[in-house]
């Protein structure tokens, strides 16, 4: 056995002569597992909030998105867009064209982003879960096209769940020039009508300004025929989302993107780990202030053990060996607490995780969630502690090469 280690195993667990020094040992170890556990919880609750974010979008947005790389509009019809509609992977299609428009309600206005999608955009994410109302989600019949809005939008137009008059949408003519004498001529106007239903995705940017209504209505009002804004897919079960993405990238060519969930979001997704890593860096910070229990635990040791180490030098130990077992013993203790701690912070994030302990506060159904949401990464979990280990490693590293010649 590895003598130094056996020496340091031995400190760490023997009794001392002096009873402060198992005390402050133990403060040491419980100061680098509140920081582990710290770590561990906040790392967790950010994952639970990002996780949960996305299954929001998940009701709104396809797993894949096709759009243009440069412009706004292309050919619906192109033939690669085809060949990828034929593909065994491809679980749903659907075209997409999305404009900006003005809409107005009785004396109401507001603009508002039109969503033109085919009849089996159903089929293509879970709007079903988030709709309310007693109608049923439609977007056109032989008679009529419908809008089936944000509640957001319906509060700022005031049109309710069911309402009756219809929508005015207008949208700029693409082709001429705006006649100054008589504007309105320069817009393209028709009626949208209630299905009955309301959207509610949670999330501002869809529930304020959003309105879902038919590919054919909005093709009609741009004067397109088979252009679209963009493609949307659903993939077959149990196909891999990512590498699909890159064998229709690689297909499609540079001239299109092809984006997931989580790109199509990036905005959000993006601030939200940037204050992880924030987060995380701060709490690293408060793991190193912690290790300096851990050096005066040492400091403490080396000086109860003076007698040991003139034993160990008569028996032939030289500095490079005792200054090892302290080393150890430091290590031993950055160990111990990194491992309790995530035990520990694992306990606590199982506990939230079924039992919801820790209330997001405000009462009713002010948060989409009563309890703080968790979700346990095992990435997290390594990278935790890889952290303490180098922290704790690195931090007893100089103090117990520079105390053991200053005390011994």
């Amino acid at each position: 056995m590895n003598l130094p280690f056996y020496i340091a195993r031995r400190y760490l667990f023997s009794k001392k002569k002096h009873n402060a020094i198992n005390i402050i040992s133990a403060i040491s170890v419980c100061g680098v597992a509140l920081a582990t556990i710290a770590l561990v919880c906040t790392l967790s609750v950010f994952n639970g909030f990002q996780d949960m974010v996305a299954t929001l979008f998940t009701a709104f947005d396809p797993e894949l998105k096709i759009t243009v790389r440069e412009g706004k509009v292309f050919d619906g019809q192109d033939e690669r867009i085809i060949a990828i509609r034929n593909m065994n992977e491809v679980d749903v299609f659907t075209q997409v064209l999305e404009e900006n428009a003005m809409v107005q309600y009785k004396d109401r206005q507001t603009m508002a982003t039109l969503k033109g999608v085919e009849d089996n955009f159903e089929d293509l994410t879970s709007i079903d879960s988030i709709l309310y109302g007693a109608g049923r989600f439609q977007l056109a019949d032989e008679i009529a096209d419908y809008a089936v809005m944000g509640v957001e939008l319906v509060s700022t137009l005031g049109t309710g769940l069911q309402f009756v008059h219809p929508l005015q949408i207008y949208m700029p003519k693409r082709e001429g020039r705006v006649n100054m004498a008589n504007p309105a001529a320069s817009f393209n106007m028709d009626y949208l009508y209630s299905p009955g239903v309301v959207f509610v995705v949670n999330q501002q940017k869809y529930d304020s300004q959003y309105i879902l209504t038919s590919l054919d209505f909005m093709r009609r009002m741009l004067d397109y025929t088979t252009e679209v804004t963009a493609i949307e897919l659903k993939l077959m079960p149990g196909t891999n989302i990512n590498s699909f993405k890159s064998k229709i990238a690689s297909q499609l060519g540079d001239e299109f993107v092809v984006r997931n969930r989580y790109e199509q979001q990036a905005d959000v997704f993006r601030i939200m780990e940037i204050e992880k890593l924030i987060s995380y860096i701060f709490l690293t910070f408060i793991l190193m202030i912690a290790c300096f229990n851990v050096i005066g635990s040492l400091s403490m040791l080396i000086l109860d053990k003076r007698e040991d180490v003139i034993t160990l030098r008569n028996l032939g130990a030289n500095d490079k060996l005792i200054s090892r077992i302290f080393l150890f013993e430091g290590r031993m203790i950055t160990l111990a607490g990194a491992l309790i701690g995530i035990v520990l912070g694992l306990i606590l994030c199982l506990i939230q995780q079924h039992f919801g302990v820790i209330s997001l506060g405000g009462g009713g159904n002010s948060f989409i969630v009563n309890a703080y949401p968790v979700s346990v990464h095992w990435t997290d979990l390594a990278l935790i502690f890889a952290t303490v280990v180098v922290v704790g490693f690195v931090s007893v590293w100089y103090p117990v090469r520079y105390l053991t010649r200053r005390l011994l």
